[in-house]
């Protein structure tokens, strides 16, 4: 995870997919050591549906749920009241499920979801200060003033070689 800083002090810390696939391999080793299988696996819309995936490839579940919950606004940073708007069929109570997320910042969802299935496992790979009591696994805490920067928040973008640039 490399952290940036803006002139307005806004911190960033970008995640390649590099560092996400380690993260989650990490994060399935982990959960298998502590609670071995697992009947099937709740992808929280849309920053859980990758780790999820991987998680489900590594732990040979292939029983993968979703549940969709709206709690940010257009613009960056900005919460509001969360509104599940795709609740998972197969999942029951979370007897036997693991949700998954990619970063839990706030807990809003994390308590919202938890809530609806209260006997899963709640696993994430980047855990807030702020989230992380409603967490039971993961991987790296990131300062609560920190936004994280997935890799499907960003564009590669083609840097002209160093050479080129001393030569103008």
């Amino acid at each position: 995870m490399t952290n940036t800083q803006t002139p307005q002090s806004v911190q960033y810390a970008t995640v390649t997919w590099d560092q996400l696939h380690r993260d989650a391999r990490h994060l399935a080793t982990e959960l298998m050591r502590k609670y071995g299988s697992f009947q099937g696996i709740v992808a929280i819309t849309r920053g859980g549906l990758i780790p999820a995936a991987i998680l489900g490839r590594e732990m040979g579940c292939r029983l993968i749920e979703s549940i969709s919950v709206i709690s940010y606004a257009e613009e960056e940073g900005s919460q509001r009241e969360p509104q599940v708007v795709k609740a998972p069929v197969a999942a029951g109570d979370g007897e036997g499920f693991l949700i998954v997320d990619d970063l839990v910042d706030s807990g809003v969802t994390a308590k919202l979801v938890r809530e609806l299935l209260p006997k899963a496992v709640f696993a994430c790979l980047y855990a807030k200060p702020d989230g992380k009591p409603h967490t039971d696994q993961f991987v790296m805490e990131v300062p609560q003033d920190t936004w994280v920067l997935f890799p499907w928040d960003t564009a590669p973008l083609f840097v002209p070689p160093l050479v080129k640039k001393e030569k103008e």
